[in-house]
């Protein structure tokens, strides 16, 4: 047991009480507007906004693959913005998805939750643009959150994505 609950449903839309804190893999290129960011986006504009600015001023920032940027969106609601995925488009060198990247965030993602004593909500993250594998991504949750006490709620679109 992976300690992972699993739903039908939208995790921008967590239905829990308490603080939740809701993860998704973003690209290291400053690119947004495809897969969740734009499930996201419908919902609150300042993940998208913080991110670009974050992408903008990464010269002076930690933006890079492992990163994780917080965006309280509600008064109990945070997006996590992480960095797990080099670009955008699968090629020569394989899928986007990092799995190192995936992991590092998730870490952090860890701390914060603990931190606010929140719960954290997810689509099956790495897995849809960034061409990962749930196989892969699955055991970096658990080890970073469930392990740690962190309950973690995983999202999967009625319509089977």
């Amino acid at each position: 047991m992976s300690g992972i609950r699993y739903v039908r449903g939208d995790a921008t839309v967590p239905s829990v009480k308490g603080v939740k804190l809701i993860a998704h893999v973003c690209n290291d290129l400053g690119g947004w507007g495809k897969g969740f960011v734009l499930a996201v986006s419908r919902r609150w504009p300042e993940p998208e906004a913080a991110y670009r600015a974050w992408h903008r001023d990464r010269a002076a920032n930690d933006f890079g693959l492992g990163a994780v940027q917080f965006v309280q969106v509600e008064q109990y609601v945070w997006v996590a913005n992480m960095i797990g995925q080099r670009g955008t488009r699968t090629g020569s060198k394989g899928v986007p998805v990092r799995y190192e990247a995936i992991d590092r965030a998730l870490g952090h993602v860890a701390d914060r939750a603990a931190e606010l004593k929140a719960s954290v909500h997810m689509p099956r993250i790495g897995c849809g643009l960034a061409g990962g594998k749930w196989s892969r991504v699955e055991p970096l949750i658990t080890g970073r959150l469930t392990e740690r006490g962190v309950p973690v709620t995983v999202y999967d679109h009625g319509d089977g994505v």
